[in-house]
């Protein structure tokens, strides 16, 4: 029996059972259809926070509290850790120690609300340095002004908030001038940011920036910093200037083996090797998760293939009869078995691509960031191969019970 006319009759018994054949493939199109939405969303996502934390330039060096996260447990300690504190800025600050930072900041994480005149919203509260915020993220104040250093060495009470901010308090009301409550204290509004949207990790329109003094003070009572973030005069001495930084530190808290270090530095570099890290393995993990419905799809071709083996036994007795060998009456229900999770494979892959445009649509409307849709040609070639690889290992003890079968006993039967 020639190859050609094998394909050909493999043909005829899936079009014969067309809702059937539809319905055995279902699994393998949910599985690659989400693999490959899986993928696609990694990748726009990796690409979305890249491109954002670009936004901070290379020049930014971040000094965080705590051991470098390497599980859960250290990310819990780097939450809680209180080893960055006002001594440390200091010596930061210091041209002896750290001859190349051009600027040294504090940020400090106030959870909490913001209210006026009985309004109340729920922004991302910070204290730091209007100005530093100001120049490492290109904001713009649309109204009013900053406050400057000296409000923050005299802890003063003012604030500049988001665009989203003004609007859920004030209203069409101008908020210049005006007193907004965090924690139970008066804060004057200074200035009002224009409106950006997201950048990096939060979104500037529902920001409200404080003096850290202020809120170490009057909002959170602590003496530590969340993390303290320090620029370059250029990106070509960031190596230079996370040694100096290290060494510091570690002079600063007595530490003469770096594996016993209670802070850790990140780069620009660094934390997007980070993030592209995490979200490699956050896609492993699903896909090996979702690869579950190929298996499951699988079992479904071999179900249905043993049901088609039963219906066409005298089928298989008379090609056995007019001289059909083993090998024929094998490479046939193989060939259908193959073609029904292929055409199952192209239609996942056609299905995941119109999800994955749909998805990077709706997180770019829902984000307010131009999220590029990514095509994830290896997830799609990883897919197809699945499907053939499932057609075969799942096809294959239903396709020799096929051959296995005796023409004479075929032929009788009912």
């Amino acid at each position: 029996m020639r190859l050609t006319h094998s394909f050909k009759t493999a043909f005829q018994g899936i079009a014969a059972h067309a809702s059937r054949s539809l319905l055995t493939i279902l699994g393998i199109v949910i599985g690659i259809s989400a693999i490959m939405l899986i993928a696609s969303t990694g990748k726009s996502t990796e690409a979305l926070i890249v491109g954002e934390l670009g936004g901070l330039g290379a020049e930014t060096i971040v000094v965080r509290p705590g051991r470098e996260p390497k599980g859960p447990t250290d990310f819990a300690q780097t939450l809680l850790s209180d080893s960055l504190k006002q001594r440390d800025l200091d010596a930061l600050r210091d041209k002896n120690n750290v001859p190349y930072a051009l600027e040294v900041s504090p940020e400090i994480l106030v959870p909490g609300s913001v209210s006026y005149a009985g309004e109340t919203f729920r922004p991302t509260i910070l204290g730091f340095s209007s100005e530093f915020m100001e120049r490492a993220l290109n904001l713009q104040i649309a109204d009013g002004t900053g406050f400057t250093d000296r409000d923050i060495r005299s802890k003063a009470q003012v604030a500049v908030i988001g665009d989203r901010v003004q609007k859920e308090l004030f209203g069409n009301k101008r908020a210049v001038g005006e007193f907004i409550q965090i924690k139970g204290r008066k804060f004057r509004v200074a200035g009002v940011y224009a409106p950006r949207g997201q950048v990096v990790f939060f979104d500037v329109d529902e920001l409200v920036i404080v003096p850290y003094t202020t809120a170490q003070t009057y909002l959170t009572g602590t003496k530590h910093f969340n993390q303290i973030i320090v620029r370059a005069q250029d990106s070509a001495l960031v190596e230079q200037t996370v040694f100096d930084i290290q060494k510091t530190l570690r002079l600063m808290h007595r530490i003469g083996d770096p594996e016993n270090d209670d802070f850790n530095v990140q780069t620009q570099q660094g934390l997007v090797q980070q993030i592209s890290t995490i979200i490699s393995v956050f896609t492993l993990f699903l896909s090996v998760v979702v690869a579950i419905a190929l298996v499951v799809g699988g079992i479904g071709i071999m179900n249905i293939m043993l049901v088609s083996v039963s219906e066409r036994t005298r089928e298989i007795g008379l090609r056995k009869a007019v001289g059909a060998t083993y090998r024929d009456i094998l490479i046939q229900f193989l060939i259908e078995a193959v073609l029904l999770t292929t055409v199952g494979g192209i239609l996942g892959v056609a299905i995941g691509w119109a999800l994955s445009l749909g998805s990077s649509y709706a997180i770019s409307v829902y984000l307010g960031s131009s999220v590029v849709f990514a095509f994830p040609v290896k997830a799609a070639f990883v897919g197809l191969t699945s499907a053939i690889v499932v057609g075969l290992s799942f096809g294959l003890y239903p396709a020799r019970q096929a051959a296995l079968k005796s023409p004479i006993e075929a032929l009788r039967y009912e």
